[in-house]
Parts: C-alpha cells; structure tokens; sequence
C-alpha cells in the first residue's frame, strides 16, 4: 500500500481513483496530477515504481492543498461565518441546513435524531364534581 500526503491509498485501484481517496483531490484534480506527471492514470497503484510514487508525492505537496490543511481552511471559513454574525454562521451554530433546504420535514442529518414531545399530565378539564 502506498503512502501520499498521509493517505494510505489502496494498492488495487487504478491510481486515478486512488489519488481520490486524498481529502481535497477529486477526480478532476487526480486526472490533472497524472497528466502533468506523466503517469498513465490506468495504471494499477501497485504497478508503479517508487520513482513514480515519489513524483506523484512531490507534484501534490508542492501544487496542491490536501488534508489538514483543507480542512483546517474550511473550519477557519465556518467559523469567520459565526463570528460576523451571518444568516449563514447561525445556522451552523444551530446545527441546521445552511443552503435553504426545507426542515418541517426531512434534514434529519442535520437535527439529529427525532426528540418525541409528549404531553403534560394534569387536571382533567370540564367536569366539576
């Protein structure tokens, strides 16, 4: 199994796929990689050299933002959101749907699991004895 930017990445794909198992590389990108290296993106992960490990491993650190640092970047924008105050920043903070999706229904990802609200016992109403 090949090791890139802290990834195992799985040995049996092909490396375009397997490049995608890196936070931050799509398919897009992975592609992109394999062009610009040289790499024939059909090829199998454990067909290569270490050679052609090593160029992958230098184009993607030295181009390309990958892991912590993506999602260092993404929690630092959600977090600028809460703190301006934005419509956007509250509804991270609430947990809810941030691009308008509707919650009457559904958005159980982001709610969480149903809270059933039951009723209060108390004093039977109408009657008086």
């Amino acid at each position: 199994m090949a090791r890139i930017a802290g990834v195992d990445i799985p040995s049996d794909k092909k490396i375009w796929v397997a490049l995608t198992y890196i936070h931050g590389i799509g398919q897009h990108t992975s592609e992109k990689i394999c062009k610009d290296t040289g790499v024939d993106p059909q090829k199998r992960v454990k067909e290569l050299t270490e050679d052609t490990l090593a160029k992958l491993r230098r184009e993607i650190e030295t181009k390309y933002k990958v892991e912590g640092e993506v999602r260092r970047e993404i929690q630092n924008n959600i977090k600028r959101l809460i703190e301006i105050g934005s419509y956007r920043g509250l509804r991270h903070r609430l947990g809810l749907p941030v691009r308008g999706q509707r919650t009457h229904t559904n958005a159980r990802t982001r709610k969480g699991r149903r809270k059933t609200v039951g009723l209060k016992k108390g004093k039977p109403k109408g009657k008086k004895g």
